[in-house]
């Protein structure tokens, strides 16, 4: 079950990297992210019909609901603030460190010493890949609330697709409750201005909304199989993937300090694996 659980995890971690180059890519991230998740609402719709209604699990996907619409805000105001090789690290980076502590103290998972040691390394990691730029204090805020959100959203949602009586089942109606809800908070937020956006943007945007139930579909899966602290950890290999979905596309510059913060997630990782 651990093995299955990491392999997901990180099939999840690459495609979760690729869907925030895509958002990152646009001039305009409210209306991308709009087109995101309202994609991903209308692919899973016709499945919400062959599986069972979330049963015991509508506390946790409302609570899912808020975490998640606030992850999003913070994340757009991260990326618009600064490079994606700074927010996307720090945001990645804290977010497994605050689970780990959460799933602990809160619903008493086990945190063996090669969990720890493996997510100290991937903190370690992103510390590195932070002050390798110049980061303003407003961007650093904003990555961290960012991560905190993550964090938060990846506790509850551990829980409830292990309250769901299916793990499709929570699959499916987090992404009609997010996707369909965000989707068109974020669409009358922008108003004329989102369809504007549509117009150049929903080829992008139908991509990242079919990678979107990918990568968080296989999390979710994931995190029934095996246990938070550890899966949250090892998904935030996506950093690897993000760093070098930036280098060669997004034509952003690898210093040393990014060069060993990698090396440094890419341990944590192996420690993660190793140690399960």
């Amino acid at each position: 079950m651990e093995g299955t659980a990491s392999v997901l995890i990180l099939v999840s971690g690459l495609a979760h990297a690729i869907v925030n180059a895509i958002l990152k890519s646009g001039r305009d991230k409210m209306s991308g992210r709009a087109l995101i998740d309202g994609f991903s609402a209308l692919l899973v719709a016709p499945a919400a019909w062959l599986v069972p209604l979330p049963a015991n699990a509508w506390s946790w996907l409302a609570a899912s609901w808020v975490l998640h619409t606030l992850y999003l805000l913070t994340l757009i105001r991260s990326f618009e603030l600064s490079d994606m090789t700074v927010a996307y690290p720090i945001a990645r980076g804290l977010a497994p460190v605050l689970a780990a502590a959460a799933a602990v103290a809160f619903f008493h998972e086990a945190l063996s010493p090669a969990v720890a040691a493996g997510i100290g390394l991937i903190a370690t990691g992103v510390v590195f890949i932070g002050r390798s730029h110049a980061v303003n204090a407003r961007a650093l805020a904003w990555a961290a609330l960012t991560g905190a959100c993550i964090a938060g959203y990846t506790v509850i949602d551990a829980q409830g697709v292990r309250a769901a009586p299916t793990a499709a089942s929570y699959i499916v109606w987090t992404f009609l409750m997010l996707g369909g809800g965000i989707g068109v908070l974020f669409a009358l937020w922008r108003g004329k201005s989102f369809l504007r956006a549509a117009a150049t943007q929903w080829r992008p945007g139908l991509a990242a909304g079919a990678l979107s139930i990918l990568t968080y579909g296989l999390a979710l899966l994931a995190f029934r199989l095996g246990a938070t602290p550890r899966l949250a950890a090892l998904r935030e290999t996506s950093i690897l993937f993000a760093t070098v979905i930036a280098v060669l596309f997004l034509k952003e510059r690898l210093t040393r300090g990014r060069a060993l913060g990698v090396l440094a997630i890419a341990l944590g990782a192996i420690t993660l694996v190793a140690g399960r």
